[in-house]
C-alpha cells in the first residue's frame, strides 16, 4: 500500500486492497478513506471511488514528510483531529494502538489519548456478561475491545464481533441484536469507530443461499402404505398429504396411513418413540372407553382416534347431540371427549370415574371459552390501530417462510396497515387475490411453519431453541412480530407455547422456575435425571465427575458435600439450559411480540392469553358451529323449518353420517379451518333463500342456504356443493 507501506490483504481490518496496474498504484481502501489531506473531488467512477489519481499522488508526497508516532517510519498520512494534538500515524498502526476512526461525516480520527469513550454510571455493577453475538464472556469494562449497547442495559459486545456483524449486515440490517433498535445503535457504533458499509446484507446478495434448507423429506415410511400412487406421492390439504415426524423430521407418513384426521395432529416415527420409551418420557396410549353404564343413545365416547374402517367423523364429535333451536343446546348432553386436549392423568381418572371427570372437564372447557371470549375482545380493541391503507404481500405457499420474511422486511410494510395476500404460485390468481381466505391461509401456514422451525424445540409444548444463525439474522424478533400481527389481523394463534416460555414472556425469565419437561435435549435430560435420582452421595459425586465438562461449560459446578445438594444443582442446570442459554433469543422474541401492543396486553391479561398461546383451538363441535352463525331470513321463508334442517345436518356431520366435516363447512364459508382468536369479521351469518345450491360468500362470511321441501334434499345439496367446491380449490 502506497500509504501505509504494508502488504497485508485483510479487508476486515484495512478495507479492500486495490491494485491499479496502469497507474502503478496499490492502496488499502481504509488508508485512503481516513487520510487527512485528501478528499473525493471526482465522480464515483473516476479514479479510486472518486479519489483522483493526482490527488492520491499528492497525498503520498505529503505523508512522506511525516513520521508515524507509533512505528517511527515515514508515510504517516492520518492525524488526530483533537485541538493542539500533533500526532500522526499509519492506519494499521492506529488500529494496533487502539485509535478511533469514525467512518462518517468528515471521517475524523482520534489518537489513543483523545479518543471518545463510552460512559458508564458509577452505580452500574462491574462483572462479566455474554457477548450477544458470539455468546462468549465479555468483561463489563470501558475498554477499547468492549462496547456496550446504547439502547439496552445488559447488552455487551466484543468490538471485533460487532465489526464483523456490521460488515455482514450492512447499513440496512445492522442493529441491536437484543432490542432491534437501528438509529440510536448505529449512531453510537459509528462514533466508537465501527465501519458500517452502505450495502445490502451479505445473505441477501448470495445466490440461492437457502436452497438446501428448502428440501423437505417427502416419503411415507409406514409399513403398509395405503396410497395407490406410491410412497412419494404428496397432495397438500388432503388425506394423502405427507406429515413428517415432529421430532426428527426424517421420517414421514400419509395422513390416511396413520389414521390422522388433521395435519395439525402430532406424529412421531418408531425410532423417536423408542428413544422416548427408553428415556421414560413416552407411554403409548391405549383405548379406554367410558363405563357402559354411561352410554348415551347406545354409543360410546372413545378417548383415542377411531379405526380407519369406522365412518368418517368430525374431530371432537359426540353422537348424542340434539338441537332444539339456533344457539340453544340440550342441557343433559355429555361434553365431548377430546383425547388430544386431555392430560394422561385425566384420561385414567375418566375411566375410573366418568361422571366426576366429565364434570371437571366441562368446567375446564367453560373456563377456557370464557378466557377466549376475553382475548377476542382485547384483540378487537388492538385492531382499532389498523387503518385502511393496504400493504400487499406476495407469498409463495411452497416457500412460506422466506416470502413472509421478505414481505415483513420490505420498507413499506407497517403492522398498522391492512394486509392483502397474493399467492404468486396460485393458478386462479384473481380468486386468490379477492378472497379473505388468502389471508387466513397465509397466517395458518406461517404458524405451522414456526411450530416446526428450528426457532423452537420440544414435542407439543415448545420453548425457544438456541439457533446462532437465527440470532445473527434477527429471526426471533421477526417470529415474535409475525405472531403478534397474526393475532391482531385475524390469523390463528400459535397454540404451542410451553407454560415456561409463556411465563418468561409475561413475568420475566428471572421469575420463572423451569421443569425437567422443558429440556428437549435427550442427553441433557438424561444427565439431569441421573443427578436428580442419585440415591447416595458416592453415586452423586460419580455422576458429577462423569459430566464434569458439561457442568463446567454451563457454569453449574458447585461443591457437593451432602446428597441434598443435588436439588440446587438440578435447579442450576435447568435454569441455565432452559432460560439463561436462550436469554438473547428470548429478549428479541419479546421485542417482536411488542408489535401492536400484544405483549403489553399479555402481561395485563396472562390467564386469557395463555388459553390461546398454550392451548390448541377447541375442536369444532356442532354446538360451536351452531353458536357461531346468526340466522337471518326473509319474511316469506319459514325460519324455524330451515333452522331445523341446518341443525339436523350439523348433527349428522358431527356423528360421522356425512362425507364432509365441520371443518369443511367452516372452510367453505370463511376460508379458515378453525375459528381465529379475534373471531370472524364480519360475524358469520346464514340466509335462507330461493336458490338451487348453497353459496359460501367468504367476503361477507355469509352462508346462503337453499329452501327445500325435505331434509334429504337439503343434505344432498349441502354435501354435493361443499365437497366439489373444496375439491376444485385443492386441485
Amino acid at each position: 500500500c502506497v500509504l501505509c507501506g504494508r502488504t497485508d490483504d485483510c479487508p476486515e481490518k484495512y478495507g479492500e486492497k486495490r491494485t491499479y496496474v496502469e497507474y502503478n498504484l496499490t492502496v488499502h481502501y481504509y488508508c485512503l478513506l481516513m487520510s487527512s489531506g485528501i478528499w473525493q473531488r471526482g465522480e464515483e467512477d473516476e479514479g479510486v471511488d472518486g479519489f483522483l489519481i493526482t490527488d492520491i499522488r499528492k497525498e503520498v508526497n505529503r505523508a512522506a514528510k511525516l513520521t508515524c508516532n507509533i512505528c517511527k517510519k515515514k508515510g504517516a498520512s492520518i492525524g488526530c483531529v483533537a485541538p493542539k494534538c500533533k500526532r500522526s500515524y499509519h492506519f494499521p498502526c492506529g488500529i494496533q494502538k487502539e485509535c478511533i476512526f469514525q467512518f462518517m461525516e468528515d471521517f475524523r480520527s482520534y489518537c489513543w489519548e483523545h479518543k471518545p469513550v463510552q460512559k458508564f454510571p458509577d452505580r452500574e455493577s462491574r462483572g462479566t456478561s455474554q457477548c450477544t453475538i458470539c455468546l462468549d464472556l465479555v468483561e463489563q469494562l470501558p475498554v477499547y475491545t468492549v462496547l456496550k449497547s446504547p439502547c439496552c442495559k445488559n447488552a455487551w459486545f466484543h468490538r471485533e464481533c460487532l465489526q464483523y456483524q456490521a460488515l455482514s449486515a450492512g447499513i440496512f440490517f445492522f442493529r441491536c441484536t437484543v432490542c432491534n433498535n437501528k438509529d440510536k445503535f448505529q449512531k453510537e457504533m459509528l462514533r466508537m469507530g465501527i465501519h458500517i458499509p452502505e450495502k445490502d446484507a451479505s445473505w441477501e446478495l448470495e445466490e440461492n443461499a437457502y436452497q438446501d434448507l428448502l428440501q423437505c423429506y417427502q416419503h411415507c415410511d409406514i409399513k403398509r402404505c395405503l396410497c395407490k400412487k406410491g410412497r412419494d406421492y404428496n397432495e397438500p390439504d388432503s388425506k394423502w398429504e405427507i406429515k413428517r415426524c415432529q421430532c426428527c423430521g426424517s421420517r414421514g407418513t400419509h395422513l390416511a396411513c396413520s389414521s390422522m384426521k388433521s395435519w395439525e395432529q402430532n406424529w412421531e416415527c418408531m425410532e423417536c418413540r423408542s428413544i422416548f420409551a427408553k428415556s421414560g418420557s413416552y407411554s403409548k396410549q391405549k383405548k379406554r372407553s367410558l363405563a357402559t353404564s354411561e352410554k348415551t343413545d347406545g354409543t360410546t365416547c372413545l378417548l383415542e382416534e377411531p379405526s380407519p374402517k369406522c365412518p368418517r367423523q368430525s374431530p371432537g364429535s359426540q353422537r348424542n347431540f340434539l338441537l332444539q333451536s339456533p344457539k340453544i343446546m340440550c342441557q343433559n348432553n355429555l361434553p365431548p371427549c377430546s383425547h388430544l386436549e386431555l392430560p394422561a392423568s385425566n384420561r385414567v381418572t375418566m375411566s375410573l370415574s366418568p361422571l366426576t371427570s366429565n364434570r371437571n372437564w366441562s368446567l375446564r372447557k367453560k373456563h377456557l371459552r370464557k378466557q377466549r371470549r376475553e382475548v377476542s375482545n382485547i384483540l378487537k380493541e388492538l385492531k382499532l390501530q389498523v387503518n385502511t391503507k393496504t400493504t400487499r404481500l406476495n407469498i409463495n405457499a411452497e416457500n412460506i417462510w422466506n416470502s413472509a420474511l421478505k414481505g415483513f422486511r420490505q420498507r413499506n410494510f407497517s403492522p398498522t396497515n391492512t394486509i392483502e395476500i397474493k399467492f404468486t404460485n396460485c393458478k386462479d390468481r384473481s380468486k386468490a387475490d379477492t378472497s379473505a381466505a388468502s389471508k387466513h391461509r397465509f397466517f395458518q401456514l406461517l404458524m405451522l411453519h414456526l411450530q416446526n422451525s428450528s426457532l423452537f424445540e420440544g414435542s407439543s409444548a415448545k420453548n425457544l431453541s438456541l439457533d446462532f444463525q437465527a440470532v445473527k439474522e434477527n429471526l426471533y424478533f421477526e417470529a415474535g412480530k409475525m405472531i403478534a400481527v397474526s393475532l391482531v389481523h385475524g390469523g390463528p394463534s400459535p397454540g404451542f407455547f410451553s407454560k415456561t416460555l409463556f411465563n418468561c414472556l409475561v413475568y420475566g425469565p428471572e421469575n420463572v422456575k423451569p421443569a425437567l419437561e422443558d429440556v428437549a435435549d435427550v442427553d441433557v435430560a438424561q444427565t439431569i435425571k441421573m443427578i436428580k435420582y442419585a440415591n447416595s452421595l458416592s453415586s452423586l459425586q460419580s455422576t458429577i465427575h462423569n459430566c464434569y465438562e458439561f457442568l463446567a461449560a454451563a457454569g453449574c459446578l458447585r461443591p457437593v458435600t451432602a446428597l441434598c445438594d443435588k436439588n440446587m444443582l438440578v435447579n442450576d442446570i435447568l435454569i441455565h439450559h432452559v432460560i439463561k442459554r436462550i436469554i438473547s433469543p428470548l429478549e428479541s422474541f419479546r421485542q417482536g411480540l411488542k408489535t401492536l401492543g400484544v405483549l403489553e396486553k399479555m402481561q395485563m391479561h396472562p390467564d386469557a392469553f395463555s388459553s390461546i398461546l398454550c392451548h390448541k383451538p377447541e375442536r369444532l363441535s356442532a354446538e360451536t358451529v351452531c353458536d357461531l352463525f346468526t340466522i337471518h331470513s326473509s319474511s316469506d321463508v319459514n325460519k324455524v323449518e330451515g333452522a331445523d334442517f341446518w341443525m339436523g345436518y350439523l348433527q349428522d356431520v358431527e356423528s360421522g353420517e356425512s362425507v364432509v366435516t365441520l371443518e369443511d363447512i367452516l372452510l367453505f364459508v370463511t376460508g379458515s379451518f378453525s375459528i381465529p382468536p379475534i373471531g370472524f369479521v364480519p360475524e358469520p351469518t346464514i340466509k335462507f333463500l330461493h336458490i338451487r345450491y348453497p353459496i359460501g360468500n367468504r367476503l361477507l362470511n355469509c352462508l346462503e342456504l337453499p329452501i327445500t321441501k325435505t331434509y334429504e334434499q337439503f343434505k344432498n345439496k349441502m354435501e354435493f356443493t361443499i365437497r366439489n367446491t373444496l375439491r376444485a380449490e385443492r386441485q
